[in-house]
Order: C-alpha cells, then sequence, then structure tokens
C-alpha cells in the first residue's frame, strides 16, 4: 500500500496480546511514523498524539488472511481490489494474501505488477501469489522467477489441484530455490468431479454427488512425499477432513516441510446444512461430518494446524443465488466473518484467546516469511483491536465486499472490530 500521511497515536487501557512476543498485558502503545515506537505504563499522551481508548477491548497486532480471492482483473463485477481490501479492513485484517486465479491468471510478471500497482491505493496491504502453472491448466510451469521478482510470496494452483507428480515436483524444486512455498488445493480431481458434497450419508440421501476425503488425503500424502523428496515448502490449503489431518500429522512427525490452515467454514458446519440444497453452502473441499470437524478443531489447540484463513470467495448472485447446488459456484465470502464466528472457538473452549490471535496473526506470517504479526519496537504499526464481548449479528447486505455469498449469514455472535490500523493509519473505526 501506498504510504499515507502518518498518524502519532496512543493506544491506552486495552489487553494487548502478541503471541509473537508472549505478551498477554495491560499496557499502552505509542505509535510514530507508522511503527511501535514504545510500550509504557505511563498515561500521559506523547504531545501531538491522537489517543484511542481500548477500555474492554483486545489489542493484537493486525491480522492476517493468507487465502483471500480479490476476481481483480477480470471479475471486478464480483470483487476488486479495494472492495476486497475495505472488507478486509472491516474484518481486522491488516494484511491479505490474493490468490492467482484470477482473469487472467497471474502467471506473469505483467499480471503481478497490475495487482501491485493498483493495491498501492488499497485499505490494507495486499500480497500476490503467483501461479504455479501456465493458466492453471497443469501442463508446464508458470517462469517463477520472474513472478518472484515482480513480488509474489507463494505460487498455487489453488481452484485446482496440480495432478501430473512431475510437474509439482519440478515446481517445488524451482520454489525452493526461489525461496517461496507453494499453497496447495488438496483435491485427486478424478475422484471429485462433478462432485458438490461429501461423499457420504448425507450425499447418498439427498442424491448429491460426492467428493471423498479420500481425495484429499491422497494428495497431501503424495505432495509431503515430494516435499521430503526436494525439500520445497508445501503449504496445505483449507484442510477438511480427519484422513487428510492424519496424513498432516504423519509429515510432520517425520519433520517434513508443510504446514496447514483450516477455514472458520469447516471449523464450524457439517454437510447436514445441505438438507435444504441451499447453493450458499457448496465449498471445495466440502463441508464434511461433525467427526471430520472435531479432529480439525483438536488440530487448532495442539499446533497440527498452523493457521485459520478464510478462503474469501466472493461470488455474485447468478452463480450463488436462485440456482441447483450441483450449478452453483463454490465458496463463501470469509473477511467480514472470521473474528466474531472465531471468538466462538474461545467461548466454546476450543482454544484460548491467545492462540486464537496466533493462529491470525503470527501463525501465518511465519507461514509466508511476512513483515507482520508481531508489535515488537520499530516493526510496522499494524493493529487490530476489538471488543470480544460485543454482540454482533451477521448481515451480508451490510458487508464492505461486493459479494453477500456468506454461509454465517442470520449469525448472532459475540465480538467487534473496533479499529484497524495499518502503519499508523486507522484504515477502519
Amino acid at each position: 500500500m501506498r504510504d499515507k500521511k502518518l498518524m502519532n497515536l496512543f493506544i491506552i487501557n486495552g489487553r494487548v496480546i502478541d503471541p509473537a512476543r508472549k505478551v498477554d498485558q495491560r499496557i499502552n502503545c505509542v505509535i510514530r511514523n507508522g511503527v511501535v515506537a514504545e510500550w509504557t505504563t505511563a498515561r500521559q499522551a506523547p504531545a501531538g498524539a491522537t489517543v484511542l481508548d481500548a477500555r474492554g477491548a483486545v489489542v493484537t497486532p493486525g491480522w492476517i488472511d493468507i487465502h483471500t480471492h480479490l476476481r481483480d482483473p477480470g471479475e471486478e463485477y464480483k470483487e476488486d481490489i479495494a472492495s476486497g481490501a475495505a472488507a478486509a479492513a472491516a474484518g481486522g485484517f491488516t494484511s491479505i494474501v490474493c490468490m492467482a486465479n484470477t482473469k487472467p491468471v497471474n502467471d506473469c510478471a505483467a499480471v503481478t505488477r497490475y495487482i501491485r500497482e493498483r493495491a498501492t491505493h488499497a485499505a490494507v496491504r495486499v500480497y500476490p501469489v503467483g501461479a504455479l502453472s501456465r493458466g492453471l491448466e497443469g501442463q508446464a510451469l508458470a517462469d517463477i522467477g520472474d513472478l518472484k521478482a515482480e513480488g509474489v510470496v507463494a505460487i498455487s494452483d489453488d481452484g485446482r489441484n496440480v495432478d501430473n507428480a512431475l510437474l509439482m515436483r519440478r515446481a517445488l524444486e524451482y520454489a525452493r530455490d526461489f525461496d517461496l512455498p507453494i499453497l496447495v488445493h488438496a483435491e485427486e480431481s478424478c475422484l471429485c468431479a462433478g462432485g458438490v458434497a461429501h461423499e457420504g450419508e448425507v450425499a447418498a440421501r439427498l442424491g448429491l454427488r460426492g467428493r471423498p476425503a479420500a481425495a484429499e488425503e491422497i494428495i497431501i500424502r503424495r505432495d509431503a512425499a515430494l516435499a521430503r523428496l526436494t525439500g520445497g515448502r508445501v503449504h496445505f490449503q483449507h484442510l477438511s477432513s480427519a484422513a487428510g489431518l492424519a496424513a498432516i500429522v504423519a509429515a510432520k512427525e517425520e519433520r517434513v516441510p508443510i504446514t496447514a490452515e483450516a477455514t472458520p467454514h469447516h471449523l464450524f458446519l457439517t454437510d447436514a446444512v445441505l438438507e435444504d440444497f441451499d447453493p450458499v453452502f457448496r465449498v471445495n473441499p466440502p463441508l464434511r461430518t461433525d467427526s471430520d470437524r472435531a479432529v480439525l478443531r483438536r488440530a487448532l489447540r495442539d499446533g497440527t494446524i498452523d493457521c485459520i484463513a478464510t478462503d474469501h470467495a466472493p461470488h455474485d448472485i447468478t452463480v450463488k443465488g436462485d440456482v441447483p447446488i450441483e450449478e452453483a459456484a463454490p465458496g463463501t465470502v470469509g473477511l467480514e466473518t472470521a473474528l466474531p464466528v472465531c471468538l466462538r472457538l474461545v467461548e466454546e473452549r476450543v482454544v484460548s484467546l491467545a492462540r486464537l490471535v496466533e493462529l491470525f496473526t503470527v501463525g501465518p506470517a511465519r507461514i509466508l516469511a511476512l513483515p507482520a504479526g508481531r508489535l515488537g519496537i520499530g516493526d510496522a504499526a499494524d493493529l487490530t483491536i476489538f471488543d470480544p464481548q460485543r454482540p454482533t449479528t451477521i448481515h451480508a447486505a451490510e458487508f464492505r465486499s461486493k459479494s453477500r455469498n456468506s454461509v454465517f449469514e442470520g449469525w448472532k455472535l459475540k465480538g467487534k472490530v473496533l479499529y484497524t490500523i495499518v502503519q499508523g493509519n486507522i484504515v477502519y473505526s
């Protein structure tokens, strides 16, 4: 994002949680010239500083979403960089990582340059991901060196699995040499072809074609083996199943360089919501069983899952409205709902508040080596300030996003973003 006029801020009375520095205490923050200048117990505001009273609120490093679809270039009617960044700011995110499945695909330096130039005007930091293969077709590698030189932070054919194991091996070798992780959509394509729901009792009863959990497990085991072979880094996106998680555990026990994320919708919903055939609930990978959900939740607590990511996937009403579920586009928006939804994980004692903050800050920052996720002296003043107790109801009509396809529509929750601050500037309040 382009530098703006930098504010001097004095944030007082908040509970500061910074997992990267193992901080959880009430202390006041001085921000000068876009960076964290001082932590202090003094209550006198520095000369010229704007005071933000965070009484009753939690102050954390700015939240990071490493799995966002912005649809720009090509489908700006669903979302563009500006609207996606505004949605992110409203959701408490100060950094978002945008996927390559745009139109045209971000498989060359010119598209990456376009995204980065448009992002200079965005409310939050936008980090582009380059395509692994040209056109996301899984046939030939994109020019990974050019993409890295232009500023991508990872490569991925997200939305599609890379079926060709040799191509995946070569991608890992190139990515390793350019110090880039590969973000993997782990679903074996042939097993999932035509599927719209988890292959199980619900899909069978409703007459829906299934996508088996084995499709996720197979690719995780294959790509973990390739990571072990090449030394390349693999991050598995939107983990959805107990079978997939078992493959993650096995690879981590062998110290293979892999990480994994889960989404809020996979942590809270199951395939039972498909009973009414509502197309808004079609997502890839599909919502699975209650036992899968329970296993994912335990993996948040024990550290097997490294971060939570939204997989924000905006779509317009023509593909997510009054259409058969079999014809609906997969995905849900998530930037503006993640904080209150995931605070229920704390309320339900799945994780502590400090662990939840870790999953949205230092966790994703470490995976992609982003200069974010911590609030030490001299660090960029990217902060999220939220009231964990304030009642909120999800109304998609009020979103900053251009799209309304939320699986959490109407949910009554607790948790509200009060301020989102990027480089010392208040970008949402």
